[in-house]
């Protein structure tokens, strides 16, 4: 399957299945430390460098975390594969990995500019498919995140722990379905096209280098 004709295509082991177990027994273990420090009063439930438990618009009260240093690492990790298979030139933006939980819903949405070029990456847990909507599509998205009305079905996409859905994710569709597992843990890696306007302002999602928590970037 053609990234350059199709906007998307699999990724089969991405990362080798030991390291995806690796990090989704990291993150995991990160959500409990979290949540004990937070009973224990040492940080509020949202945190730049330990995230946030009540999660965000998409998913709440799913632990989330903008740029996790080890997802930050698989963004850098993962960049020469990304190139070779959408045979672009790429600058990294940010991460976001998340816990999903049973009944969370990912609603129809396309992301900004620095989603331009998305993965999103099955580290572990009960499966859960996303969806794409590559057929009918107008316009791109830019600034914040846009909800559209579109009622196809799209492409269903089923990934294993280790493998990677890469997706054009400010012009495609793309949302999840109730979640009826226990917990699902996935990562977004995303990047720039370098040859797209603005794209030299705005590498590592404007901070000064990868791993810097939001509050960094200008």
């Amino acid at each position: 399957m053609s990234f350059k004709n199709n906007k998307y295509c699999v990724i089969k082991q991405a990362i080798p299945k030991d390291i995806a177990e690796f990090v989704y027994n990291y993150f995991l273990m990160k959500r409990k430390v979290v949540q004990t420090m937070i009973e224990k009063r040492y940080i509020s439930t949202f945190s730049d460098e330990w995230g946030n438990l009540k999660g965000d618009d998409q998913a709440p009260n799913s632990y989330s975390h903008y740029s996790d240093i080890a997802m930050e690492t698989l963004l850098a990790r993962c960049l020469p594969i990304m190139e070779k298979t959408t045979k672009l030139k790429l600058f990294p933006t940010y991460s976001y990995a998340r816990v999903y939980k049973t009944g969370d819903v990912l609603k129809r949405h396309k992301d900004r500019f620095s989603c331009e070029v998305s993965t999103t990456l099955n580290l572990g847990g009960d499966l859960w498919p996303i969806h794409l909507e590559p057929k009918k599509n107008v316009g791109v998205a830019d600034g914040k995140k846009i909800t559209t009305v579109s009622d196809n079905k799209g492409v269903k996409v089923i990934l294993k722990p280790g493998d990677m859905l890469v997706y054009r994710g400010n012009e495609l569709e793309h949302w999840r379905e109730e979640f009826l597992g226990d917990h699902c843990v996935q990562v977004f890696l995303h990047y720039n096209d370098q040859k797209s306007q603005n794209a030299g302002q705005n590498i590592n999602d404007m901070r000064p280098h990868l791993g810097l928590p939001s509050w960094f970037r200008k």
